[in-house]
């Protein structure tokens, strides 16, 4: 039997020839030849002439961990492929920013970065804090992990109550608006599906505990822009970490550039520098997966959409 064949589109990294090689796998260009695909990013409709053009494809590694775009165009509707992304791959750069983004928002940073005045003393410790995490996936876990030198009280929301290390309580979403009245910080960390789409609204906003900060790290959809806006804006919510956002990127002149007590980044959690080295060891250990027959690492999950 001969190896498998393994394309990449629409760019061809000068580490996947070897990385292929490793697996006992041979490279091909996009065709009748091709089993598994690495694909590398680029226009949707792109991926779909790429799979028309490769009817024997049985793998698709995507190079991202959210794979809502993919899955809002119905990418993985048809049967024959087994879809990988890179979720959890990146969860040590990701969870980095967002403890960042969490101690400059309890530390008032923002604020005093525009500020041209001494002002008053102000900002809160992390030290035995409420944190409520939203989401229980790579990042979720390796943010509970920073969070342990802190002797934070953690509350995880997921879709099943099952136990997630590092948090003292998992709870479902239907119990999100009471342990949102009790959380000092809120970190967003789901994957966006159609039913976590704005999954803090006006409503949850409405109920957070006054004055708490709101860390979103993982896709901008997951929060009502509008009512986080308006939050703010109120002082009902004491300070925004934002590193997604929706619409995205943020206009030039929206009204969050304006409020005092946003910090957002440009979706830099995990930037090509860092993510590079984490892709491929990724596609890696999934081409041998793939090769030797055995379950890879980051399947997507389709009824979930993630």
């Amino acid at each position: 039997m001969s190896a498998p064949g393994i394309s990449a589109a629409p760019r061809t990294p000068e580490w996947v020839a070897a990385a292929v090689a490793a697996a006992g796998a041979r490279v091909v260009p996009v065709g009748p030849d091709t089993e598994g695909l690495l694909w590398f990013g680029g226009d949707l409709a792109d991926l779909r002439s790429a799979l028309g053009s490769a009817p024997g494809t049985r793998w698709v590694q995507l190079p991202s961990a959210g794979v809502d775009s993919y899955a809002d165009a119905g990418m993985f509707d048809g049967p024959g492929i087994t879809w990988t992304s890179a979720k959890g791959a990146f969860a040590r750069p990701v969870a980095e920013h967002a403890l960042a983004l969490t101690l400059a928002s309890l530390r008032h940073l923002p604020e005093r970065a525009r500020a041209r005045t001494w002002g008053e003393p102000a900002g809160t410790t992390l030290f035995g804090a409420n944190v409520l995490v939203l989401g229980a996936g790579g990042i979720a876990r390796t943010f509970l992990d920073l969070l342990a030198p802190f002797g934070t009280r953690n509350v995880v929301v997921r879709r099943r109550a099952e136990p997630v290390p590092g948090a003292e309580r998992t709870v479902t979403t239907e119990h999100l608006a009471a342990e949102l009245a009790e959380a000092d910080v809120v970190v967003v960390a789901a994957a966006l599906t159609a039913e976590t789409r704005a999954l803090v609204g006006a409503a949850e906003l409405a109920v957070t505990k006054p004055g708490a900060v709101l860390v979103n790290v993982a896709r901008g959809g997951l929060v009502d822009t509008d009512a986080l806006t308006a939050a703010l804006a109120s002082g009902r919510l004491g300070a925004a970490g934002l590193d997604v956002t929706d619409p995205e990127p943020l206009p030039d002149g929206h009204p969050l550039w304006d409020a005092p007590r946003a910090l957002i980044t440009p979706h830099t959690a995990d930037t090509a520098e860092m993510i590079e080295p984490l892709l491929r060891a990724r596609i890696e250990q999934n081409l041998s997966a793939f090769v030797a027959a055995a379950e890879p690492v980051g399947v997507v999950d389709r009824a979930a959409g993630y």
